[in-house]
This record gives structure tokens, C-alpha cells and sequence, in this order.
């Protein structure tokens, strides 16, 4: 068995106790609102490691969604997310239609949607420099680029010294 990172997020701030007691069960980190919480677990594979934290944290802090801090071997980001018993039916349902599993429907469904947003975005991005090399020459845009990015390579220099 071996450690993962994980990454969760909590439906709302955890109270102090809550953290206290779910630190007895697992080592966790809080960020400054107690919204989002970083843990370690243990683990025979990436796979395994949300699934496992969700057991033993449901019943002490309010979970929304545990997904592994780093991508698998495959590259992928592993989530675990509590589903509400309606929103459980549904998702068998849809997937008994399909006839896939519900595990297997989700993914299908979450990268369409990530894809879909990927390209809405890459349009959205297309048209802004459209619009914006309608009044300016590509030369002219390049140029309010490398001044935009300037500061923010100086930033990043200095805040890694």
C-alpha cells in the first residue's frame, strides 16, 4: 500500500471540531475557510485512495467531492463524489438506458462535458482576438501580449528567489 494525495472539498466550512475529529482518522491540512481540505490516504492504488477517505471521513465532516491531487499513470484526476439518493436513481437509470455501468456513464458524461466546455471556450477565446484584431495589427497585439506578460514573469522571478 502507498499514499495518495487527495484534494477535498466540503459542502460547507468544517467547525473546528469536526477538524479535530477527522484528524484522528486521517492527517488533514484546512485551507484559511475550512472549505477545502487536503488528506492523505492510504491506499493499494489511485483508484482505491477517494473511495477509502470517503468511508471514513462521511460520517465526520460534510463531504462534497474527494478527487486525487495528482493525475494516475493514465493522467487522469480520480473523483469521489456523495450523490444524493435522488440524484443516484437518476444517474442508474440513465446509465441502465445506455447500458452502461454508472461509473462508466459518468466518465462518458463528465469528458463530453469538459469537452464541450473546452471548445466553447477555445470560441470564445477566437472571437475575442477576432474582435480585437479588427482594430489593431497582429504586430500591435503581439506586442500589448508581451507587456501584459511582462510583469507577471518578473513576479514569478522574484517569488521564486
Amino acid at each position: 500500500m502507498s499514499h495518495h494525495a487527495l484534494e477535498i472539498a466540503l459542502a460547507r466550512p468544517a467547525t473546528r471540531a469536526e477538524l479535530v475529529r477527522a484528524a484522528r482518522v486521517m492527517p488533514i491540512a484546512a485551507n484559511r475557510d475550512a472549505t477545502r481540505l487536503m488528506t492523505l490516504a492510504k491506499a493499494k492504488d489511485s483508484d482505491r485512495a477517494p473511495s477509502r477517505a470517503h468511508r471514513r471521513l462521511k460520517a465526520l465532516l460534510p463531504l462534497d467531492a474527494l478527487a486525487t491531487h495528482y493525475p494516475d499513470i493514465g493522467g487522469h484526476i480520480l473523483l469521489a463524489v456523495d450523490f444524493s439518493p435522488a440524484a443516484d436513481a437518476f444517474i442508474r437509470r440513465a446509465a441502465e438506458q445506455t447500458g452502461q455501468s454508472p461509473r462508466v456513464f459518468l466518465q462518458q458524461t463528465i469528458r463530453r462535458a469538459l469537452a464541450g466546455h473546452a471548445r466553447q471556450e477555445a470560441a470564445r477565446l477566437d472571437h475575442a482576438l477576432q474582435t480585437l484584431l479588427a482594430h489593431a495589427t497582429p504586430g500591435q497585439l503581439l506586442a500589448a501580449v508581451g507587456r501584459t506578460l511582462t510583469p507577471l514573469e518578473r513576479d514569478s522571478a522574484q517569488s521564486d528567489r
